[in-house]
């Protein structure tokens, strides 16, 4: 009877064989046996409550794991470098970013859930916020945050979103409200302190917002160091040019030292928005009729370390010696009013020669072979790209207004008078700016070694100091824009309490400024069938400087009162000549139109065109793509440092002994 114990072995060892696998195995029901076993898998996520602390203000209470980012936990949302952003934003990011992008990134981090299913954020949210706060990330050199990525982890209406800022909007909607219901009008607001780049950035977008109707902002480039170069517009038709409207420019903080005008034109922008919206009739007539760009800093690099000097002074008396130039030039060590193309020396050796111009003077192809910088490369373009009538830069060291030429005619002469043919223009202009200045055109308030050739607060660049290069000489021979130079005070970078000072005597020259590019005469010139002629040429006798008409055939010419004898011409038709007389004081420009008939170009004209023609082409700029070159090489070799410095912020979110964000760095 041995077989049975070893047969029971067998069924032994069979049962085992059998129960080994239910052991370590989740059950497996048969679906077609109801209530046989009970699955074991994970349970399904529940809506569960917001415990994040820095979202507890938002317009729902239920929020689900995993969230938007995978996070499975909210102890997992915690530590994370997300969460700690949106924690620290404030002190980041202070101004009316806040709390938008904080509530927006909680809405990634602890999405809405209704009924055990999450809500995405509206995308149409994410690009609001984008648009209005994107510029104050720049301006602390961070990224935008990966997270609050419009396209990734936000929805369009269509599939169902939720507003993450809908109790954020219902509350400003109440603060806004007053006592009749009607929502106050908020106006710029203005600091008389020192703005950093940062600040800059966020007061021209904030003025643009509260005056969006007249007012829009735009970058024109980046200065070496990567900081954006914003100008600030004001038309009532903002970005569009508009038939016969004057187009004219401020730059500020051409030197990156010379800090008043860079605080002036920051003024002069909420000093618009705010009385537009009062109802100023001058300012409103202004903003009506004349196309206004400002660029407060076309050297915000040299200004950051002009303003590390000032903080690296012990006292007052070392700060006056030491900061005098530091800053004043560009990151790479360029003083940019003198880097523009030399357009002034051209004139001068060409001044004998027969059909010589003193207009549109075509940039000389060996100029792109030099150190070109980005800021002045980006004003170059800009200055191409609109037909600018009238403008001025700020500058520093001085109380006066120069205009051009700013190099001496003659090599020997450091300060001889050298006039352009449009002498008398440019000295109304500068005029006009020093006679409504409360100090400058007083003969004791100069304080610089140029006082026995200073008449009236005005004077010839040359006879202050020549130099080649200068953005004024540039914008004459070059453009049809008239520009000259406001020196603002002896100080290059006075003290705060002297803000204020300066806004006040200078605002009324600043308006009365940009309303002399109403003066002299505008209009348009056609041909027989009434279609505007671009390039024509508008010749003034006894002034050896014409201008062009623009796109749909329109012009500007600025002129002193008196009587004109005016010549429009353009290849292939004939001449017009008209006489006008300009009366004084006059509000507007005189509109003279000119209707050209077609003819067979004359030899003498063929002659004139082949001389400006032999100059060079106009429309060519940087044809070697120099500049693109340079500035790549330039990128190259920065890169290594640019990974290895990283922005003053970094620490708040290396201490934690965390990953490391680097998506927040912008040239990781």
């Amino acid at each position: 009877m041995e077989y049975k114990p070893r047969k029971m072995c067998i069924m032994l060892l069979i049962l085992l064989q059998m129960l080994l696998p239910v052991s370590s195995s989740p059950l497996r029901c048969d679906p077609g046996y109801r209530g046989v076993c009970k699955l074991t898998g994970e349970e399904k996520p529940k809506c569960t409550d917001v415990l994040l602390s820095n979202c507890n203000d938002m317009s729902y209470t239920q929020t689900m794991y995993p969230n938007i980012l995978g996070h499975k936990t909210r102890e997992d949302a915690e530590v994370g470098a997300e969460y700690l952003l949106i924690s620290v934003i404030e002190s980041l990011l202070p101004g009316q970013c806040n709390p938008d992008i904080r509530m927006l990134g909680c809405s990634v981090l602890a999405p809405r859930c209704e009924k055990h299913k999450v809500l995405k954020p509206c995308r149409s949210s994410c690009e609001e916020v984008l648009k209005r706060c994107g510029h104050t990330f720049e301006g602390i050199e961070m990224a935008w945050p990966y997270f609050l990525d419009c396209d990734r982890f936000f929805v369009s209406d269509e599939e169902g979103c939720y507003d993450p800022l809908e109790g954020l909007r219902a509350q400003r909607v109440e603060e806004l409200v007053d006592d009749m219901g009607i929502p106050p009008t908020q106006e710029p607001t203005m600091q008389f302190s020192y703005h950093s780049n940062a600040k800059m950035i966020s007061i021209l977008k904030k003025t643009e917002d509260q005056c969006s109707d007249i007012a829009r902002t735009y970058s024109i480039g980046r200065s070496m160091e990567g900081r954006e170069l914003l100008v600030i517009e004001f038309s009532n038709n903002p970005g569009q040019h508009e038939l016969l409207e004057p187009e004219i420019k401020y730059i500020g903080n051409v030197h990156g030292n010379e800090v008043m005008g860079r605080q002036l034109l920051i003024y002069l922008a909420q000093y618009l928005c705010s009385e537009y919206l009062r109802g100023n009739e001058r300012i409103q007539t202004l903003i009506n009729t004349t196309r206004i760009h400002i660029l407060p800093s076309m050297n915000p690099d040299g200004y950051e370390l002009a303003v590390s000097g000032l903080q690296d002074g012990d006292d007052e008396e070392r700060h006056r010696y030491d900061s005098w130039n530091v800053g004043q030039n560009n990151a790479q060590n360029v003083d940019l009013n003198r880097n523009f193309p030399d357009l002034t020396s051209i004139v001068y050796r060409r001044r004998r020669r027969k059909g010589y111009r003193t207009d549109h003077i075509p940039i000389p192809d060996y100029y792109w072979f030099g150190k070109v910088a980005s800021e002045t490369y980006a004003v170059m373009k800009w200055i191409r790209s609109i037909p600018f009538v009238l403008s001025a830069n700020f500058h520093g060291g001085d109380l006066l207004v120069s205009y051009p030429y700013d190099l001496s005619k003659h090599p020997l002469e450091n300060n001889m008078l050298s006039p352009t043919p449009d002498d008398q223009v440019f000295k109304l202009l500068a005029g006009t700016y020093a006679n409504a200045h409360e100090r400058m055109s007083n003969e004791n308030a100069r304080c610089g070694p140029f006082r026995s050739n200073v008449q009236r607060g005005i004077i010839n660049g040359a006879r202050m100091s020549s130099f080649a290069g200068g953005m004024q000489d540039f914008n004459y021979l070059h453009t049809n824009c008239f520009e000259v130079t406001v020196e603002l005070g002896c100080d290059k970078f006075p003290p705060e309490e002297d803000l204020f000072i300066g806004w006040h005597e200078n605002q009324e020259a600043l308006i009365k400024f940009m309303e002399a590019a109403h003066r002299g005469i505008k209009g348009i010139v056609k041909d027989e069938e009434g279609n505007g002629i671009k390039g024509a040429r508008i010749s003034v006798r006894g002034i050896r400087h014409d201008i062009t008409t623009a796109e749909n055939g329109e012009y500007w010419r600025l002129l002193t009162p008196g009587i004109h004898i005016l010549t429009a011409s353009a290849p292939g038709y004939n001449r017009t000549m008209k006489k006008v007389r300009l009366p004084s004081h006059m509000s507007t420009a005189g509109r003279v139109d000119f209707v050209l008939e077609k003819t067979v170009l004359d030899p003498d004209q063929q002659e004139e065109d082949d001389a400006i023609l032999a100059m060079g082409t106009y429309d060519r700029f940087d044809p070697y793509n120099q500049y693109e070159r340079y500035t790549l090489m330039a990128d190259l070799s920065q890169k290594a440092e640019e990974r290895a410095e990283k922005p003053w912020w970094w620490n708040y979110f290396t201490m934690t002994g965390g990953p490391a964000p680097t998506w927040l760095l912008k040239h990781y």
